[in-house]
């Protein structure tokens, strides 16, 4: 394979919604703090969206942030496409697959291709890098990660952060790491690829549960004790599949659970809070512009943790929610009402 580094001067990006848009910010200003000259397409279905791009701007998700100058947004999947060196994948989990099906053809032969998606499609509760990998054909050494704390508009604000790149190839995680690095966004990397991922997976159902418990007006003590909790049913599921344990007591875990559960910015913890507040899943999905990955994600992580073993209370009690076996007033109740372990159980 070719030097990833030394060779991205185009970039894909398929998806034109918030994080996707970011990440393109990110590569563009990571290229032009290095001196590198670096072509980024941005592909979206949306026409106004990427007229818009095109103006350097994306005002529907990132409001009057300005764009560099090389970005460049298209509909056409294969202008995207034509020359890239590595695609990014940023659209809705449970849309990836159908997606793929029309555009594998398209993606070049000797591209990296890195996923900045958390979530796990249902019916077959494969990760997303397992989808890419299956409908594509892209050797898994090909294909990264990012995961971590990543709150979109933060990051587009040149907040500092950190986040991770994780590759079963890890001198590619290294190069891809090199090449996404500006001077507010640091990734350290990893070759823990089902760590990353179940860590970004998960956190997302334990804060639509710290939502629910805000929307219901509970404290601060019943959000710590959920996302601790939380942490440790998260670790027990990737542990299960064969990640390291200090993954998820890094970036990819700890780091991202807080930030997906504490931040307002968060689109899982809001769709919880207006749970929590009496509203329905359909009128929460109206309510919100943008998909929370937790919702549609859950039974997934709940049928995957069963068929694996993996004891997992918390998801299974949002799932109970979300399809209304368990009234939200009964959530506390499905929570505490177990039998005794002890912390590390």
């Amino acid at each position: 394979m070719q030097d990833v580094e030394a060779a991205i001067t185009s970039v894909a990006i398929f998806g034109a919604g918030s994080w996707g848009t970011t990440f393109a910010k990110v590569l563009a200003d990571a290229a032009e703090s290095h001196g590198i000259e670096r072509s980024i397409r941005v592909w979206g279905r949306n026409p106004e969206t990427i007229a818009d791009i095109n103006g350097h701007r994306n005002g529907r998700y990132l409001g009057d942030i300005e764009l560099p100058s090389a970005i460049t947004a298209t509909t056409d999947p294969a202008e995207a496409l034509a020359g890239a060196q590595l695609v990014v994948f940023a659209v809705p989990a449970q849309s990836l697959r159908a997606q793929l099906e029309r555009w594998r053809a398209l993606v070049p032969r000797d591209a990296a291709v890195m996923s900045l998606m958390k979530g796990l499609e249902v019916g077959t509760d494969l990760r997303m890098s397992e989808v890419i990998a299956e409908v594509t054909g892209v050797p898994t050494p090909r294909i990264a990660v990012l995961s971590g704390p990543n709150l979109a508009m933060e990051i587009a604000r040149k907040e500092p952060t950190a986040s991770v790149i994780a590759c079963a190839d890890e001198a590619l995680a290294q190069r891809l790491a090199r090449a996404s690095t500006a001077p507010y966004f640091r990734p350290y990397t990893s070759t823990d690829v089902v760590g990353a991922e179940i860590g970004g997976i998960v956190k997302n159902v334990i804060a639509l549960c710290v939502g629910i418990c805000d929307g219901r007006g509970m404290g601060d003590n019943t959000k710590a004790s959920v996302i601790t909790r939380g942490l440790a049913e998260t670790t027990r599921l990737a542990v299960a599949l064969g990640a390291d344990p200090q993954t998820l007591a890094g970036l990819a875990g700890l780091g991202d659970l807080v930030a997906t559960c504490a931040s307002k910015l968060s689109r899982n913890h809001t769709a919880g809070t207006l749970l929590g507040q009496g509203l329905s899943v359909e009128e929460v999905g109206a309510r919100m512009t943008q998909i929370a990955e937790g919702i549609k994600s859950a039974p997934a992580v709940r049928d995957l943790a069963r068929r694996v073993g993996v004891d997992m209370p918390i998801t299974e009690a949002v799932v109970g929610v979300l399809a209304g076996r368990i009234g939200i007033d009964q959530l506390q109740t499905a929570l505490l009402a177990r039998e005794l372990k002890s912390e590390g159980e």
